[in-house]
């Protein structure tokens, strides 16, 4: 209550504003240069400003809240301007001598891909990044390795077309040596101490346990074996092999508890700590969150200031963004700050609700915090990996409290084994007992109830503002709640319906990674999958888990090879459709090698081996597969169509 006896709907918390208009001021520029606007985009912003008070006599305090919001708004803009110029700046592509020190290393047999920073290109400083499969086991990071080869790298239509990871890692090139040399060490101390880990947990475990090990240090989970990566991530706990807030904070509140004595100076070593384990996670962006809401909070309650949580948030994200603000199209950054928004927005509420159901405080608390992340995390998730896992509640009710032991207890083991590398297996054996004990529950245990095969589209932006002015920060009366929250209800499911269903016409949705690219073409009564040649079987999978969950009545393979066949066979199709015979081995899915041939009410007929023209209701529309790298959506128009102009608009086909 203010002094003229006025409640405001939410307290006036500067940075909380200035984060969101940063945000808004990236994510608006990502939508004009690299996609397309929807008026849904701007709904965020437009509630934001409309209800920000109550009444209009706040007029000093709204004026001055939007000119803070337009002003970050503005800073996003620029910053990620600047991101995306310098992203798209360097040298190109070409046969050039590369040197570069290498900061990750996934391993696969007898190779390694490898990404390096503080290029040399012909004796040149390049900034920016590269990644490269090296025909070896023995490179570490650290290393610093050279070659020669066909530097190729990343454009403005990769980010056009949604590969946007390669902006956020700023990976602008990519080589593939036929040889390498290694030409030395960096003198960083956290890759060297990232080596040291990798090379004492290999010596000491197993191979799949100290994969497991690794990956719960330092965030790097592309080692670990695929059907464990797959179990782990359907059972909703993957947040566990990314160094994140749970892992930052449980290190953070040992040191503090242990260095009690100091009293104030305590903070220090806790922090530094913090800053230090981040580094040897690379900074990644959720321990960078991490280490500034910790030391933040943490100084707060030093010098007795009550914590502010959103303030915190708020912090972090500016912190992050204004440095790196392309972390903004990252699914990291997504999750990790809204679990974060997902405690301070629910976890009181849900608390409050099972201490009405009589649960022990402690319980009752721990179940509001998980119910509150998994709230505001599910659109995200939704979005970013096509589902969301039923188990994830339980497991997490479980294994978060076991982390805390176990991942303390792998830190100090893993520590004496550094300093006494001749006794490392006797103090590994402990984490590699519990590690052996959670894979064999994963191996063995089934959690592939996940909710998948459909996408919220513009239902996931209604979800996350509903989630906003529905939470107790946001002070409506319970008749506004009710009303609000029937009336989002009704406009999620108009947009999942509108995402989902195909009530008439055609509609197109565009896979692309790398170089593979997939469309899913869906009629009132028919889909069909078109691949690219190059197309794996976990990536139409993951397109499927995106879209679509239901069964294909065909695929169609695009290029040459048994590779997509192989791929097609195994997506549950009626049919298998390709240009030329392939002599596969397969015998039980029926293989169908035509130019031309019809699905349900659709026809196809291949131009070339990578060029398919494919007609439906008046319709005519032609995948391109052409260039070296597949592009995630080159459509252009079939010859014959007369007068008509077709486009595409959010995957619906349209007629202009």
């Amino acid at each position: 209550m203010n002094m003229r006896g006025e409640t405001r709907r939410i307290n006036p918390r500067p940075l909380l504003f200035a984060a969101a208009g940063l945000i808004f001021g990236i994510f608006l520029y990502c939508r004009v240069r690299f996609a397309y606007l929807r008026a849904m985009d701007f709904v965020f912003c437009a509630l934001f400003c409309a209800f920000f008070v109550k009444r209009m006599r706040d007029l000093r305090v709204l004026a001055a809240t939007v000119l803070l919001f337009a002003f970050f708004a503005g800073a996003g803009a620029l910053c990620m301007h600047g991101a995306a110029e310098r992203f798209l700046s360097g040298k190109a592509e070409g046969e050039y001598e590369v040197e570069g020190t290498v900061v990750s290393a996934v391993y696969r047999e007898e190779a390694v891909t490898v990404t390096l920073e503080g290029l040399v290109f012909d004796g040149e400083g390049v900034s920016g990044r590269l990644q490269a499969t090296l025909a070896s086991e023995d490179v570490r990071v650290g290393d610093i390795v050279g070659f020669c080869a066909n530097v190729r790298r990343y454009g403005e239509e990769d980010l056009v077309n949604g590969q946007t990871y390669y902006l956020v890692e700023d990976v602008r090139y990519r080589a593939s040596p036929a040889e390498f040399a290694i030409t030395g060490r960096a003198a960083s101390p956290f890759l060297s101490l990232n080596a040291a880990i990798y090379d004492c947990l290999q010596g000491g475990m197993t191979g799949e346990e100290a994969d497991v090990a690794y990956a719960l240090l330092t965030g790097s989970s592309g080692n670990l074996d695929g059907d464990f990566s797959d179990a782990v991530r359907r059972g909703g706990i993957a947040h566990i092999f990314a160094v994140s807030g749970l892992h930052i904070g449980i290190l953070f509140s040992a040191v503090y508890l242990l260095g009690r004595p100091l009293g104030r100076w305590r903070l220090l070593p806790a922090a530094l700590v913090a800053v230090f384990y981040s580094g040897l996670c690379a900074f990644t962006v959720s321990s960078v969150r991490a280490v500034v809401m910790c030391v933040a909070g943490g100084a707060l309650r030093t010098f007795g200031q009550k914590r502010d949580f959103p303030e915190s948030i708020s912090l972090a994200a500016l912190c992050v963004l204004l440095i790196s603000p392309a972390e903004w199209l990252s699914a990291g950054f997504r999750l990790s700050f809204g679990a974060c928004l997902g405690l301070a927005l629910f976890s009181g509420s849900f608390s409050r609700l099972f201490a009405r159901l009589r649960f022990p405080k402690f319980l009752g608390d721990y179940l509001g915090s998980c119910a509150g992340v998994q709230l505001v995390t599910f659109p995200i998730l939704m979005e970013s990996f096509g589902y969301w896992s039923l188990w994830g509640n339980l497991l997490n009710f479980i294994v978060i409290p076991a982390l805390t032991f176990l991942f303390l207890g792998l830190i100090l083991c893993t520590l004496f084994a550094l300093l006494l590398p001749f006794w490392a297996a006797f103090f590994l054996a402990f984490p590699q007992s519990m590690l052996s004990l959670l894979m064999f529950v994963f191996a063995y245990a089934d959690f592939s109830a996940v909710l998948t095969g459909f996408s919220l589209g513009a239902g996931g932006t209604v979800w996350l503002v509903a989630c906003f002015f529905l939470s107790e920060r946001f002070r409506l009366s319970a008749r506004g709640r009710a009303v609000l929250g029937v009336w989002c209800a009704l406009l999620i499911a108009a947009c999942a319906v509108a995402e989902n269903v195909v009530f008439f016409g055609c509609r197109v949705n565009v896979y692309a990674d790398g170089d593979a690219t997939a469309v899913l073409l869906r009629t009132p009564r028919t889909r069909v999958l078109i691949l690219d040649g190059e197309l794996s079987l976990r990536q139409a999978e993951d397109l499927r888990m995106r879209t679509y969950g239901g069964p294909l009545d065909a695929a169609v393979v695009l290029g040459e090879g048994e590779g997509g066949i192989h791929t097609a066979a195994f997506l549950g199709a009626d049919a298998v459709y390709a240009r030329d015979p392939v002599e596969t081995g397969l015998r039980e899915t029926p293989l169908v090698f035509a130019r031309s041939f019809s699905v349900g009410g659709i026809d196809f007929r291949y131009e070339s081996a990578d060029r398919l023209v494919f007609w439906t209701e008046g319709v005519a529309v032609e995948c391109c597969f052409d260039g070296e790298a597949a592009l995630a959506a080159d459509f252009s128009l079939a010859e014959g169509c007369g007068s008509l102009i077709f486009y595409l608009y959010n995957g619906i086909i349209k007629v202009l």
